[in-house]
């Protein structure tokens, strides 16, 4: 299983080309921080998607390569940041 930590980085800014990013979490302290940090810090367009309150696309996270939340889906590669919970744990 690959876990990245994702630092944003400004000066590298340029060099990410993202034509469908996806921001999966749980809404959980650690995944609002995340999304305070990463997601709304990128540029373009992200959609987040809140796991507990839009249970029925766990399946499509899960299929995305997602292990846990908060994580970051950016053409089809998943980045997992920090650690909130297991998508596991989201499943009803």
């Amino acid at each position: 299983m690959n876990h990245f930590a994702f630092f944003f980085e400004p000066s590298l800014e340029r060099c990410i080309t993202m034509s469908k990013a996806v921001f999966y979490h749980a809404g959980c302290p650690v995944c609002v921080s995340a999304e305070q940090t990463v997601a709304d810090s990128l540029k373009g367009d992200v959609e987040k998607v809140h796991l507990g309150e839009q249970s029925g696309r766990v399946a499509e996270a899960e299929a995305a390569g997602v292990k846990s939340v908060p994580a970051l889906v950016i053409n089809g590669q998943p980045f997992h940041i920090n650690h909130g919970a297991d998508l596991s744990a989201l499943k009803s």
